[in-house]
């Protein structure tokens, strides 16, 4: 009888360890995805803040707007620089600047491609118009 007590102690404790590491698998499961996900939230709150310093950079050179204009280079030099600081904080990151100078209406898209090669895009419009004095 006491040998067949340990057989099922040690069954026990094998189910036990069992349980035990599907627990862990879990958390590095939910570990990694919490990671990319970090990741990824990351590299869009870095497209938002690129897009708002393009945006500022048109406010300070109003007057060459339509240097601002295009998809893989512009002629303003301040668009020039910034579209090097996306490509060096995005990966893969690609720019698109459409302005209307009639109406001041701006449209600028970021986009980005992950190690993996899933592609994200971020995009905003805005309006950058000097007010005239009445």
């Amino acid at each position: 009888m006491r040998s067949g007590a340990r057989g099922i102690v040690m069954i026990e404790i094998l189910v036990a360890l069992l349980i035990f590491m599907l627990g862990i698998l879990g958390f590095i499961g939910m570990q990694t995805a919490l990671t990319k996900e970090q990741s990824e939230a990351n590299l869009r709150a870095t497209a938002a803040n690129l897009a708002n310093d393009v945006m500022g950079r048109m406010w300070a050179n109003i007057g060459n707007l339509a240097g601002y204009t295009g998809t893989d280079s512009c002629s303003a030099t301040p668009c020039t620089e910034w579209r090097s600081k996306v490509q060096e904080a995005l990966p893969a990151g690609t720019a698109s600047i459409k302005v209307d100078a009639a109406t001041g209406n701006v449209s600028i898209k970021l986009g980005w491609t992950l190690p993996g090669g899933v592609t994200h895009q971020y995009e905003t419009q805005s309006n950058i118009s000097a007010k005239t004095a009445s």
